[in-house]
């Protein structure tokens, strides 16, 4: 920087600090002022002073002023904020406004740093809980502001709005009205409040339901926003919650990660990100430290790596304001609830239609005197009838028609969706499975090809280096002494200057604590261990001058450095081994002789290379050469990496172990009719290897066509694509874009494909297959924000187990429309027929409230909680297409429902006659064995298919615990609430006859399960075909 630029700097400053009104300070305060100003000056004059040692006057008279920039000028009487020498507005707006000018008058990011008492290298002291305590009064806390949750009431409402409940309800005031005035306040209340208290019941346990939904999803949602960002805290590198971090803290940046709060640029390599989460534009922004250092909250790194200094959080930033007035949407529609929302809305209109015409018969039948009351006598007499007793009858016979509609309409089915969804999502998260997307759970019961990575989900992510090749030479553990020390500094030099981790020491003592990705750990560890290297050391005796950052689709990451010592300048290659080799034209002896690599020299290596993969080994290479002065800047006097003319330092081979139980569950998922293909960046020698031990190719299997590389399947014709891509096994060397090309064209031949990924390119491919499962570990935030499940563990035994728990909730639900569609069918035939011939329903509006309760909310909670059995990995999965009422559902209710339809209207016309009971023990007894058959009729629909319906009943305690209380509250409601429920008391030997009839359903569910069934679906044969070609 030039005299007079620093000049020019200097008296800007001092314009802004003389610019201080008068008025604003008192007398002692303007003499501070004053001397302030008088030593400022003659500090900054005497920094542009020639001096013998201008490094350090410069560190010295310089940098140590800046900090008083920071504070904010109109408040100078005041003392710095709890110890900061910065407050947090003028942080935020000199972020928000992109201000470089104000910045570089700061004195730039380390010195911001020093004024929010940071150390640029080392970060804040994380142990000390007081100081952070200190940032989160003076800057806030890194959370935002949620919009108010709704409340219990609000879900109230919500039931309260439902059309048959509120005309229930009018009924029941209309009720209560007529019946106290006619019987009195003690007789009167009876029937209007048992409707009011059945309805009641029934909006409570609804509104409960959702209530407790609603808290549910609330706490998945925190679970899912609390992301792991890495940090710097006294000097290591550490995971901290995101809802931890506060001003002033280091945070590590890479590609993928999400960025945790506004800050600036400390040091980074490449940094480009992606805004468009708050600009909306696509185009990715580069960040460089002198240029653009500014960062945003909830933006993207979409390629390099670096370091920021967090100088806003929470509600002070962009992103937290608009976080702020969002609110989560727990309203989506699965494709299952649309499916069922039209199933319910189909059985509505035929119970409004039955309803419809009982409500009719039973008027036509009042009105012309067909109907008698309980001592005989005729209710209608024309004008001698009382308009009291008129609107009552009339009240009475709207109610049982609008109960019967209560009765039809399934509501228990879209519930059921939701509880048994509910409760798949908090099992999986046991589970290891965090659903972001609820249509996520049924769609990946219907999955037919999952579609995995290699590392980390069919492997451990535990790297190791266990091959050394220097030159043609295997170098074995404790051979490194033989090596030559200048071939050993290059390999340190290669090792320590072009990686994203990091190696911290406490002190000389402790042991080494290395971090970064796993493949990074493995190097840095197998070179500080095994060839003695000081991290430390290596990257002090350097400068980075230029970094090309690892990404999935070049495989290879470079870096350009100057030697300190000699100022010379040299450029080192990492990556996949045959890519870093067909750059080389030379390589590395043991002694430190570079010879010449010609094609036969190349095959030798690439032979080499191969019988590592083969080993199931990671290869990367290394790869140097010292590039004269002239040649490391491009025309426009950029940095630039040479490509070719490299000599090979050495490959390492990396061993990553299989997943234990990982060939298991690759067995389970072809068991169950689901194709497993592997799709990874390693070699095709590794990718094989590896695809043997899991079991995705079988010892013996024509390879050809099964094993092939990304570049050829790119290659291929769209035709030959789709021809071929269902014999596809293991696709290797594949970039993010071959995975999308085939996620495109299963999905075209008509699977529904299931992804694993976990780096950034694989956010299409995640978006585009039917479910997206993104890594929790490895994966970058932009994978998991493009999938609908994330794995928590990384692991493919989850995959499994989601794939299981996805046919689970679609079994649970098939489950209990069977079973409310067997009530359904026997309460509408029943009330109907009996209206029509007798002219009353046997069933009174509380008691059908009251099988509506058990049906809708009892028996969604039973039969959607059960747990996920092996039984399910038996069957193919279910298509696209296939219906949700399948033949064997189809069989199973309707023999159940004919069978309860015969023996209860036996009952109503001949049960008086038969046992010489009351018309009143009679209702009793059609009514207790009605919901006995309904509760015998459970146990039947916890099995579609399988004969004993009681295995595993022991394990599912809930199911239990629900027909014990169902029991008891049919018990309560015979014995004890009889004029609540309009009913009389039974004695044992009619409670037994209930049993009887209801237990019989047993061996009539057992025998129609012996019963074929035909595969094409019943009501295909009653479409009739369109466009049928004509003979002549």
């Amino acid at each position: 920087m030039s005299k007079a630029t620093t000049l020019h700097a200097k008296f800007g400053s001092i314009e802004l600090l003389l610019d201080v009104p008068s008025t604003s300070l008192g007398i002692s305060k303007r003499k501070w002022h004053s001397a302030f100003l008088t030593i400022y000056c003659s500090r900054a004059f005497l920094s542009l002073r020639p001096s013998s040692q201008p490094k350090a006057t410069k560190a010295t008279f310089i940098s140590r002023t800046v900090p008083y920039y920071i504070v904010s000028i109109g408040s100078v009487s005041s003392p710095a904020i709890h110890g900061f020498k910065a407050d947090q507005k003028s942080l935020t707006d000199l972020v928000k406004e992109k201000n470089l000018n104000h910045l570089l008058e700061l004195g730039g990011v380390e010195e911001l740093a020093s004024a929010l008492k940071t150390d640029a290298q080392h970060g804040i002291n994380g142990d000390d809980a007081e100081g952070i305590a200190r940032r989160h009064e003076a800057f806030g806390s890194n959370t935002y502001k949620k919009p108010p949750t709704q409340g219990f009431l609000h879900f109230v409402w919500e039931a309260f709005k439902d059309l048959t409940i509120l005309i229930l309800l009018g009924c029941a005031a209309l009720s209560l009205g007529f019946g106290i005035k006619e019987h009195g306040l003690k007789e009167g209340w009876i029937d209007g409040g048992s409707i009011c208290l059945a309805v009641i019941l029934v909006i409570s346990v609804s509104a409960i339901s959702n209530y407790r939904q609603s808290r549910q999803f609330d706490k998945l949602s925190k679970v899912s926003n609390n992301l792991q960002i890495e940090a710097v805290r006294n000097g290591r590198r550490q995971l901290i919650s995101i809802f931890e971090i506060v001003v002033g803290d280091i945070i590590c940046l890479k590609i993928g990660d999400q960025v945790p709060a506004d800050g600036l640029l400390l040091e980074g390599h490449s940094l480009s990100v992606d805004e468009s989460s708050m600009t909306g534009e696509s185009d990715h922004v580069e960040v460089s430290v002198h240029e653009n250092p500014f960062l945003f909250s909830g933006t993207k790194i979409a390629d390099g790596y670096g370091r920021m200094l967090v100088t806003s959080v929470g509600m002070n930033t962009n992103w937290g304001a608009m976080m702020s007035q969002i609110s989560q949407d727990t309203s989506e529609k699965t494709p299952l609830q649309a499916r069922l929302d039209k199933l319910t809305s189909s059985i509505g209109k035929v119970g409004l239609a039955v309803a419809f015409f009982v409500l009719v018969v039973m008027l036509v039948r009042y009105f012309t005197g067909n109907t008698e009351d309980e001592n005989g006598n005729k209710e209608y007499n024309g004008s001698k009838t009382k308009s009291d007793d008129i609107i009552n009858a009339v009240i009475g016979i709207v109610a049982a028609a609008v109960t019967i509609v209560v009765v039809a309409i399934p509501e228990g089915l879209p519930l059921a969706v939701t509880l048994t969804l509910a409760y798949s999502m908090k099992r999986m998260m046991v589970d290891n499975a965090m659903v972001r997307k609820l249509s996520a759970c049924e769609t990946m019961g219907s999955a037919t090809t999952i579609c995995t990575d290699k590392t980390g989900t069919l492997t451990m992510n535990q790297m190791k280096v266990t091959k050394f090749w220097l030159g043609k030479e295997s170098m074995e553990e404790g051979a490194y002494t033989s090596i030559s020390p200048d071939v050993v500094d290059l390999i340190q030099e290669a090792v320590a200057l072009n990686t994203t981790g990091s190696v911290y020491r406490p002190s000389l003592e402790s042991e080494v604590e290395i971090s970064g990705s796993p493949t990074e750990k493995a190097i840095l560890s197998w070179a500080v261990h095994e060839s003695k290297m000081d991290m430390e050391k290596v990257v002090k005796s350097c400068s980075i001058l230029h970094v090309e950052a690892f990404n999935s689709k070049k495989k290879q990451s470079g870096v350009l450095v100057e030697r300190n010592t000699d100022s010379s300048i040299h450029v080192h290659w990492k990556g996949a081994a045959e890519m870093i080799l067909a750059m080389c034209k030379s390589y590395y002896t043991a002694s430190g002789i570079v010879k010449n690599m010609d094609e036969n020299e190349k095959r030798k290596f690439e032979q080499i290379i191969q019988g590592m993969a083969a080993s199931s080994l990671r290869c990367i290479a290394f790869a140097h050469k010292q590039v004269p002065a002239e040649e490391h800047l491009n025309k426009d006097q950029k940095f630039v990496l040479m490509e070719d003319g490299l000599t090979l330092l050495g490959v390492v081979g990396l061993k990553d172990p299989c997943r234990p139980g990982v060939k298991k569950a690759v067995e389970e998922c072809q068991y169950a009719g689901v194709n497993v293909k592997m799709i990874t960046g390693d070699n095709v020698f590794t990718a094989k290897a590896i695809a043997t031990e899991c079991g995705i190719l079988r010892t013996g299997q024509d390879m050809f066509g099964a094993v092939i590389e990304g570049v050829e399947f790119r290659n291929y014709t769209p035709e030959e694509r789709l021809e071929k891509v269902d014999k596809i096994c293991v696709m290797a060397r594949s970039s993010p874009f071959d995975k999308l090309l085939m996620v495109q064209c299963l999905k075209q031949k008509g699977h529904v494909v299931a992804v694993t990924g976990d780096g950034t390119n694989d956010a299409p491919a995640l978006k585009e297959a039917d479910i997206g499962l993104s890594m929790g570990i490895q994966g970058t935030e932009v994978a998991k924000e493009s999938s609908d499940i994330v794995i928590m563990d990384d692991n493919f035994a989850s995959v499994a187990t989601v794939l299981m728990w996805g046919r689970c909730v679609y079994n649970n639900i098939q489950k209990f429309i069977q079973f409310q569609l067997t009530v359904n069918v026997a309460a509408l035939v029943i009330n109907f027929v009996a209206a029509v011939s007798a002219g009353q329903v046997p069933l009174t509006a509380v008691q059908l409230l009251w099988v509506n309760l058990i049906m809708d909310t009892l028996g969604a909670l039973a039969l959607a909680t059960e747990k996920p059995t092996k039984e399910l990995m038996e069957k193919p999965p279910v298509g696209r297409t296939a219906p949700l009422i399948t033949n064997i559902m189809w069989r199973n209710l309707l023999p159940q429902a004919l069978y309860q339809i015969t023996v209860l209207l036996i009952l109503q016309f001949k049960g008086k006659a038969i046992f010489g009971v009351s018309d009143k023990v009679k209702d009793t007894l059609i009514f207790n064995t009605f919901v006995l058959c309904q509760i015998f009729n459970e146990f039947n629909a916890r099995k579609l298919e399988k004969k004993n319906v009681f295995k595993g009943i022991h394990t599912n305690k809930l199911f239990m615990g629900i027909i014990a209380v169902t029991i008891v509250l049919q018990v309560l409601m015979v014995e004890v609430l009889k004029k609540f429920a309009d009913t009389e008391r039974l004695n044992w030997g009619q409670w037994g006859l209930c049993i009887g009839i209801a237990i019989i359903s047993w061996p009539i569910g057992w025998l129609v399960k012996c019963m074929p069934v035909p595969e094409r679906p019943i009501f295909s044969y009653l479409k009739m075909k369109k466009n049928t070609p004509y003979e002549h």
